[in-house]
This record gives structure tokens, C-alpha cells and sequence, in this order.
């Protein structure tokens, strides 16, 4: 891993992960209307500025734990990582550090989009701060670094069975982790003001193109990066083939539900589908066969275009449906391979364990997520406030929130 092809993709992946959370900012601030969209893409900026200095000063010391079921890392053991840094594997261990904070950075830039239009930035960003402190930077401990998820399978079924959690690259600890943190704030805040179905129309759809298009980029450093810690970057092909395959399935199997159900397929759902196919992929990308990742594609464009219908039924409102692309799409994929993930699913010559491995994962992360994101939402939403008044919405966020408009007519430019 510290070959210099390894390291030059160790770099390169890393840029294309951080790349990802200006493209959820262009993605999400397309969807909203004209009034909102500096306020929704500040949120994306927000918490990519915070979250990488939290990453840098303690978060990457509470990604990894020296015990199975510690909560995390000790945060004061490499302050700033100042140990790190003058260390003899500073150069490897500090693109490690690097790339490991923009999953930190997107996961919680993610959660952003179930308030659009309706929170305040300041109150976004001291829950960015709590939520990447108190959830991700564990979770990722939990996952990817020695805890109780990694070593779920040998403490369920021993240390002989060889089974463990899949998840790659985070569908448990990004897509269900920032899901179930969206549904907690969409409760907490409510409605947007005349919340129905149809009412809100996205302001730039060529936007939401750009921020699609640009997540699939990145999506290669999301899924293929960690590669560059192996030697031979032995299954990078796999995963540069089913991170294409699953996605385009998905944007095939969402608009062909939309000309279902609406008459028409629109480009807001393609694009929907395509980051729904993404997400479903990202903890399977290594360890499906190419035909497999395409039934997970397909299947999760037709499951997650009625998933986004539940806000409607059961009344929360996820502006952006976080929930029923990223939640449910990381559900999908992460307990697809209990029965699909090479030799190990159960229809594929494994047993029960993948399964049983997968959902408790899944769950457990998908709870705490839920109820601390609430915690903290409502402690916000009762002391200082989490949204904006209603005469603010109506207003606009963007003036109220940052004396900025997104767009300035031709007329207003020339009396200024």
C-alpha cells in the first residue's frame, strides 16, 4: 500500500470522495425552490468545513477501538495528530486520515436535505458537530474499526465460522447511519408550510442533473478508494463494474415505475435512481457478481420510487427524501447480501449467518442513529431553535439566513 501507484489512488480517491459533498449540495439545492437554495447548499459546505476539522483534531482517534464492544476511540490519544504526523507511516497513515474524513464529511451533509427550505445554519451546525461527534465518528468505530459490528459474526456464531458484517463502504455507517438521522430531524422540525404531494416543485432540474452526475463520479472513490490499501488492488474491477451496473439498473427500475404510476418518467427520477443505485451498492460493491448487482439496482429503483410515497402516508416530510432513497436504499443493500453476497449468501451456497449478521447490523445502527439524532434535535429545537419562523419560510431562508438570494434577476442587476 505504499507503492507509489497505491498511494497516487490513495490521493486521488480521496479527492473524488470530497468532490461527492459539493455534488449532494448541487443535487439537493436543485430540488428546492429558487428562495433556499444558497441556505441548502451552505448546509453541504457547512458541515464538509466543521466535520473536517472535528475529523482532524479527535474524530479519527474515536474511529477504532482496542475493544469489541467499547463505544469509541479514546478522542484526547492524538489530539490534532500531532503523534501521527511525525510519525515513520505518517505519509500512508495521514492519506488514510484524509480519506476517512470525507466519508465523516458526506455522511452527515447527507442528513441536510430532510429539512431543506425550513432549518436554521447555525442551529444545522452545532447539530452537525454533536451528531459527527456522538454518531458517525463511533459508528465508524463499530463498523471499520474493531467493534462490535466488525466482529459481530465471531461473537454470534465464533471465531472459527469466518463470518462477518458486509459492509464496504458504508452502507450501515453512511446511508442507514444519515437515513435514520434525516427521519429523527424531519419529525422534529415538521411540515414545511403547505406540505402536499405535488405542491413543491424543484427550481433547477438541470442542478439536481449536475449534483447527480457529479456523485456518480466520486461514487468510484466512495466504493473502489479503500483499494488502495491492498497490495495488488485486486478487486478493483469488480467494483469499478458493479458501482456502474447497480446504478444504472436502479435508474432503469425508478423510471420505469414513475411511467407506471405518473404516465411520464421524469429526469429528477432518473437522477433519484441513479443515487438510490449508489447507495444500495456501496456496502455490496466488492462482493456481488456483476448480475447480481444489477438485480440490487433494478430492485432497489422500483422499491425505493414508492419508498419516497411513505412521507405522504405516514406524514413526516423529508423534503428531499433522504429516507426513502438513502435509509431504504442502505437497508436494501446492506441485507441483500445476506442472500446474494458470494458464497456466503444464503442463496448462494451460505447459510442463515450472513443474513442474521446483516440485519442485526443494520438495525442497530439504524436505532442508534434514530433516537440520538432526535435527542439532539429536540434539545436544539427547544432552547435555541432548529427552525426558522414561518414568515422566514415564506420569505425565503436565504436573505433571512445569509443575506444572499441564489439568483438575481436582470433587472434587480441593473438598479444595483
Amino acid at each position: 500500500m505504499d507503492a507509489p501507484g497505491n498511494i497516487a489512488w490513495g490521493v486521488t480517491a480521496t479527492a473524488l470522495v470530497l468532490l461527492m459533498t459539493p455534488g449532494v449540495a448541487f443535487f439537493y439545492g436543485g430540488l428546492v425552490k429558487a428562495k433556499s437554495v444558497v441556505s441548502m447548499m451552505m448546509m453541504s459546505f457547512g458541515a464538509l468545513g466543521l466535520v473536517s476539522v472535528l475529523w482532524i483534531l479527535f474524530g479519527f482517534n474515536m474511529s477504532a477501538v482496542d475493544s469489541t464492544w467499547a463505544f469509541a476511540g479514546n478522542p484526547f490519544s492524538d489530539i490534532a495528530l500531532s503523534d501521527l504526523s511525525s510519525g515513520d507511516d505518517a505519509n500512508v497513515g495521514l492519506i488514510g486520515v484524509a480519506y476517512g474524513a470525507t466519508f465523516a464529511i458526506i455522511t452527515v451533509a447527507l442528513i441536510s436535505g430532510a429539512i431543506a427550505d425550513r432549518a436554521k445554519f447555525g442551529s444545522w451546525m452545532i447539530f452537525a458537530g454533536l451528531f459527527a461527534a456522538l454518531v458517525y465518528f463511533p459508528v465508524a468505530a463499530w463498523v471499520w474499526g474493531g467493534g462490535w459490528v466488525y466482529n459481530l459474526g465471531s461473537t454470534i456464531f465464533g471465531e472459527d465460522s469466518g463470518v462477518a458484517v458486509i459492509d464496504y463502504a458504508g452502507g450501515t455507517a453512511v446511508h442507514i447511519n444519515a437515513g435514520a438521522a434525516a427521519l429523527a430531524l424531519a419529525i422534529v422540525l415538521g411540515k414545511r408550510i403547505g406540505f402536499q404531494k405535488g405542491i413543491l416543485k424543484p427550481h433547477n432540474v438541470p442542478l439536481t442533473l449536475l449534483g447527480a452526475a457529479i456523485l456518480w463520479f466520486g461514487w468510484f472513490g466512495f466504493n473502489a478508494g479503500a483499494e488502495w490499501l491492498a497490495e495488488d488492488m485486486g478487486g478493483v474491477g469488480l467494483i469499478a463494474i458493479n458501482t456502474i451496473g447497480a446504478t444504472a439498473a436502479s435508474v432503469i427500475g425508478w423510471i420505469i415505475i414513475e411511467k407506471i404510476k405518473d404516465g411520464k418518467p421524469t429526469s429528477v427520477g432518473a437522477a433519484s435512481g441513479a443515487v438510490a443505485g449508489l447507495v444500495a451498492i456501496t456496502p455490496a460493491c466488492a462482493n456481488l457478481t456483476p448480475g447480481w448487482a444489477l438485480l440490487l439496482g433494478l430492485v432497489t429503483g422500483v422499491v425505493c420510487a414508492f419508498a419516497i410515497e411513505l412521507k405522504f402516508k405516514l406524514g413526516f416530510d423529508d423534503s428531499l427524501d433522504v429516507v426513502g432513497i438513502h435509509l431504504v436504499g442502505g437497508l436494501i443493500g446492506t441485507i441483500y447480501l445476506g442472500f446474494f453476497a458470494t458464497e456466503t449468501g444464503l442463496l448462494l451456497g451460505g447459510g442463515v449467518e450472513q443474513l442474521t449478521v446483516q440485519v442485526i447490523a443494520a438495525l442497530g445502527v439504524m436505532l442508534y442513529s434514530l433516537v440520538v439524532a432526535f435527542i439532539l434535535g429536540f434539545a436544539i429545537e427547544k432552547t435555541i431553535g432548529f427552525r426558522v419562523k414561518n414568515e422566514d419560510e415564506i420569505a425565503g431562508v436565504d436573505t433571512v439566513v445569509h443575506g444572499e438570494e441564489g439568483y438575481l434577476l436582470v433587472e434587480e442587476r441593473e438598479r444595483v
